[in-house]
């Protein structure tokens, strides 16, 4: 019975397995065919890498949703922040309900809403104040921004559900002033969520396509959008490659992200280590 459990779930696994990477694998596979034709193998080339490199469509569209990505998480991060803060540590004050739930709205809410929600509200301002101008970098940031700081706040409000109060209530005690309490108790209890809210923020925004697609104009594509419109017309060589690239660098990004956490992990097993024996000697 045993063995028959353990060949199930090896088997669970590896299917789950495949159907995750192998798709990957073909896409890598054929971004070194030398055909112009994807599905048509031509032998093994590298054109479409140098083609790529050669893009500046390519290069414009991955710095404008770099710049983007950037901003957003940063803003996105503090404001997020701010309203877990408020959540988790302010207590019930009045309107409390309806401020989380303004919070946690675009957890939920479609993002074909969303964009168009924002579209007409630029379309108004643009209107009434002038401003914005043109649908763009800006404007693409802010909508950003207003999806992203929802889960860092969910973020910030887990990690703080779970830190005893007893720190920042001792520092209080001893007489530590509101803010500095905030900045030397609270803040390093919150870096690893603040640091986990970005990096989410940031993927978040480099990966959207329908909110962006609503509040963008002409020559302010992203990355996404780009990939999409090439996509649209039919597959192409050089967007594999693209995509085998994206896969290298989140592929390096998350080797990296594990080794500094089981190098971390390892070190906190050794100062245990070496507290126990020195509480053993003693």
């Amino acid at each position: 019975m045993r063995g028959k459990r353990s060949l199930f779930l090896l088997s669970a696994l590896s299917f789950g397995f495949a159907f995750l990477y192998v798709p990957m694998a073909v896409l890598i596979f054929y971004s070194f065919n030398y055909s112009k034709l994807v599905p048509v193998w031509g032998g093994f080339s590298t054109r479409w890498y140098r083609v790529l490199f050669e893009s500046e469509e390519m290069w414009a569209a991955l710095t404008l949703s770099l710049k983007i990505a950037t901003v957003n998480a940063t803003v996105a991060t503090l404001l997020g922040a701010l309203a877990g803060l408020t959540l988790s540590r302010a207590g019930h004050f009045k309107g409390r309900t309806l401020f989380a739930g303004m919070v946690s709205a675009p957890l939920v809410m479609p993002e074909v809403i969303t964009g168009l929600s924002l579209l007409l509200l630029f379309i108004t301002l643009s209107n009434l104040i002038g401003w914005p101008s043109e649908r763009g970098m800006t404007t693409i940031t802010i909508a950003h921004i207003t999806f992203s700081l929802a889960y860092v706040a969910v973020i910030v409000q887990s990690r703080l559900a779970g830190v005893s109060q007893d720190l920042e209530e001792a520092a209080q005690d001893l007489g530590g002033k509101p803010f500095r309490v905030l900045i030397d108790i609270t803040l390093p209890l919150l870096m690893p969520a603040l640091a986990a809210g970005w990096l989410l923020a940031f993927t978040l925004s480099l990966d959207d396509l329908v909110i962006a697609s609503f509040v963008s104009g002409p020559g302010s594509n992203t990355l996404p959008i780009l990939i999409y419109s090439r996509i649209r017309l039919g597959l192409r060589p050089d967007i594999n490659a693209l995509a085998t690239m994206i896969i290298l660098v989140v592929s390096i990004g998350v080797f990296v992200a594990g080794w500094l956490l089981l190098r971390q992990q390892r070190l906190r097993d050794q100062e245990a280590q070496l507290a126990t024996a020195d509480s053993n000697g003693k």
